[in-house]
């Protein structure tokens, strides 16, 4: 899976201006590259194809789409008049509004949306669906529901998150021979994190994979710390400690794991996830601030202010985003922080709104990046990773199965055994989302899912896919 650079609309408005007398021009291009694919939809069939052009260069692309398309022999009705779902077409096209939409639709072309909606043949839609923001993912009062969706030049990030993956069916993506440079937007891929992906030598033991501590699971929520460790220990890492605010025996259903008060297992730790089930006591508040430089507490501050890779999530999260002082500290920190906020934890660090943050998730997940200095996976329908250095990636593998409890856990654990094998805190990042989401992916084939998938079972699909990618790698 090669990276595919994704554009929000300032960039790609910047690219289009350099080519602005290329030859042919990037319209002919565009409607060229769909008309191509238009005819692979339509599978050798003459039906009519309906063209729904608009006034600005979408409909532009359109036009010369329907044009190709009739020197092919096709029967061609351009509008955007007439009604939709009572023509005997094989293909409407949705070349209303493309990512320069500006307000919500409404009027004549919110009901003319409503009927492209209703029809219920292929509907191809030219660069994005109309009414769907090109760079967030929401949907502008209305907007076309894509079988098909191709896109010019580069991916969209509105493709790909909130209700993106809602709109635009299968995404084929062109770049009309544009030479693209570097953008710091892209689709998730295993590019992202290939170079980790290496046998291990057959003289290695459990030291040689890292120490992985995880802390949280205060009295009626350890079965968030228990699952992250059971992520953490089949993901690799060499050993896990679970340290609990409610202290348990042994986990019977992974007795190798190795259970702890939260006070000493981040003694051997290489790499520490903080937060699942950890609550938001006064004493999960001290954990926190043991995790972090300027610790009051000797036995602590010299390893926490520097020495693991840091993980933060949940509650840890919510103690962040309510003790400023904690903030501070963390930005002390030398060695990576990771954090992986859900769109409502999110809110509460950016002091704002779920709304909000929903509204611009790259732009959310970049701030968060920039204020904590830290990598960042803002989870949800197209989990956003951000980076602090302006990178950003925007996963697209998953699905509904992933919306139920323990699962936001299981991927604390993932991120955690990638770092404490001392992948850098990137691509830990990277690899984790990814390899989360495609065990989703995997159980839904299968059958088992979307509906009703438990956090617990993604843990061994997910090591199943990421052996599978260290031999294919190798």
């Amino acid at each position: 899976m090669n990276r595919l650079p994704l554009l929000r609309a300032t960039e790609l408005r910047a690219l289009e201006a350099r080519y602005v007398d290329a030859a042919p021009p990037l319209m002919e291009r565009a409607g060229r590259a769909a008309a191509e694919l238009a005819l692979r939809l339509l599978e050798n069939r003459r039906a009519r194809v309906l063209v729904l052009a608009g006034p600005g260069n979408n409909g532009g692309d359109a036009i010369v789409m329907a044009h190709v398309l009739k020197q092919q022999g096709i029967d061609v009705v351009v509008g955007p008049g007439g009604t939709v779902p009572k023509g005997d077409y094989g293909l409407v096209v949705d070349g209303l509004f493309g990512i320069g939409l500006g307000r919500p639709i409404s009027g004549a072309y919110a009901d003319l949306i409503e009927r492209i909606n209703d029809f219920r043949g292929p509907v191809l839609a030219l660069d994005i669906p109309s009414g769907l923001d090109g760079d967030t993912g929401r949907v502008m009062g209305v907007a076309v529901r894509a079988t098909h969706t191709i896109s010019f030049i580069g991916g969209k990030p509105g493709l790909y998150t909130l209700d993106g993956p809602d709109h635009c069916g299968e995404v084929s993506v062109v770049d009309l021979g544009l030479r693209l440079d570097k953008f710091p937007g892209a689709l998730l891929a295993v590019d992202d994190f290939r170079d980790c992906l290496k046998p291990r030598r057959r003289n290695s033991h459990k030291g040689s994979y890292g120490s992985l501590a995880v802390i949280g699971g205060a009295a009626g929520m350890t079965g968030a710390a228990l699952l992250a460790g059971r992520a953490g220990l089949q993901l690799g890492a060499g050993r896990v400690f679970v340290g609990l605010l409610q202290v348990l025996a042994v986990d019977p259903l992974q007795p190798e794991l190795m259970l702890r008060t939260a006070d000493n297992a981040l003694d051997q730790a290489t790499a520490a996830v903080v937060g699942p089930g950890l609550g938001t006591s006064d004493v999960a508040l001290e954990i926190v601030r043991r995790c972090l430089p300027a610790e009051r507490n000797p036995r602590h501050a010299e390893r926490t202010s520097a020495d693991f890779s840091l993980l933060l999530d949940a509650d840890a999260l919510n103690l962040l985003a309510a003790h400023p002082v904690l903030a501070a500290h963390l930005l002390r920190r030398t060695a990576s922080t990771i954090i992986t906020p859900h769109p409502a934890e999110a809110a509460r660090l950016l002091a704002t709104t779920t709304e909000a943050v929903q509204a611009d998730r790259v732009g959310a997940a970049l701030k968060l990046a920039q204020r904590f200095k830290a990598h960042v996976a803002l989870k949800g329908c197209g989990t956003v990773i951000a980076h602090p250095d302006g990178r950003w990636r925007i996963n697209a593998s998953g699905n509904p199965g992933l919306a139920s409890g323990g699962t936001g856990d299981v991927l604390s654990g993932f991120i955690g055994a990638l770092l404490a094998q001392g992948w850098p805190a990137d691509a830990a990042l990277s690899g984790a989302v990814h390899l989360h989401g495609a065990a989703a992916d995997a159980l839904a084939a299968n059958g088992t899912g979307p509906v009703g998938i438990a956090a617990g079972e993604l843990i061994p699909v997910a090591r199943t896919l990421l052996n599978r990618l260290i031999a294919t790698n190798a």
